[in-house]
């Protein structure tokens, strides 16, 4: 069953006791906007108030990737025409859209499939199931454009192993399914030719199955992340107080 959302560029659909939203901006690899979250979070909060919803799923349309981050254009758009209120707006929605997410009341699912890269981890990062594919591509860029890694994801990166946070975090690195896996991103990797099935088993699942373990019947084990064997050298170069001294010791 669909239901009416506030933007048509988020499809919000009901299964039984599945609530699914959907990404559906494609062209543009899912980069959401204000417009856009304000549909998330209104979504979220309807099915908050349901009591059929166990579960909710998060994911996205398109070949390219599930959610490529915030719309930066229209950010710095409305930042060069004196809109700071406007900026302001859209970071205030995310973040009390990603924190809503992390403290939803029933599991969240979401699929990082594709691209999926910090407005992307914001939505993604801070579910109860975090899934990706061999085709996903995790990163906190922020730093390229002269930002701070924001959507929770500093706190994700204060937990990855040793100094992998700081070197994602500096270097803007993306990371594979398996990166994302080791540095505490992702939980399980599927074929992206598997999520229909994956899908079908959350709307159908016969009880007392939970997310976890329905998705633990597609899990497979990606090889062996690249970042172990980098530990050595990232940890000892990383582990300087400043950037400055990282700098020194690359």
């Amino acid at each position: 069953m669909t239901t009416r959302a506030t933007d048509d560029r988020v499809r919000v659909r009901k299964y039984s006791a599945l609530g699914r939203i959907t990404i559906n901006r494609p062209e543009a690899i899912g980069a959401v906007d204000t417009p856009m979250l304000r549909a998330i979070a209104g979504a979220l909060d309807g099915f908050r108030t349901d009591s059929d919803i166990d579960t909710v799923l998060v994911d996205g349309t398109g070949e390219r990737g599930f959610c490529a981050g915030g719309d930066v254009r229209q950010l710095r758009a409305a930042i060069r025409s004196g809109d700071v209120a406007g900026a302001e707006e859209f970071f205030r929605v995310e973040y009390r859209t990603n924190a809503a997410i992390a403290e939803f009341p029933v599991p969240v699912v979401a699929f990082a499939d594709g691209v999926t890269m910090g407005g992307g981890i914001g939505l993604a990062g801070h579910a109860q199931v975090r899934v990706v594919t061999e085709t996903s591509r995790l990163a906190m860029p922020e730093t390229r454009i002269g930002f701070t890694p924001d959507v929770g994801g500093s706190w994700l990166l204060a937990r990855a192993p040793g100094r992998i946070g700081e070197y994602l975090a500096l270097t803007s690195e993306s990371m594979d399914p398996a990166d994302a896996i080791y540095a505490g991103f992702a939980d399980h990797f599927v074929r992206r030719e598997d999520l229909g099935a994956v899908r079908d088993a959350l709307e159908n699942r016969a009880d007392p199955a939970n997310p976890t373990e329905l998705v633990m019947l597609f899990d497979e084990t990606p090889e062996e992340s690249g970042l172990v064997g980098a530990r050595e050298w990232i940890d000892d170069a990383f582990a300087g107080e400043t950037v400055l001294e990282i700098r020194e010791r690359l």
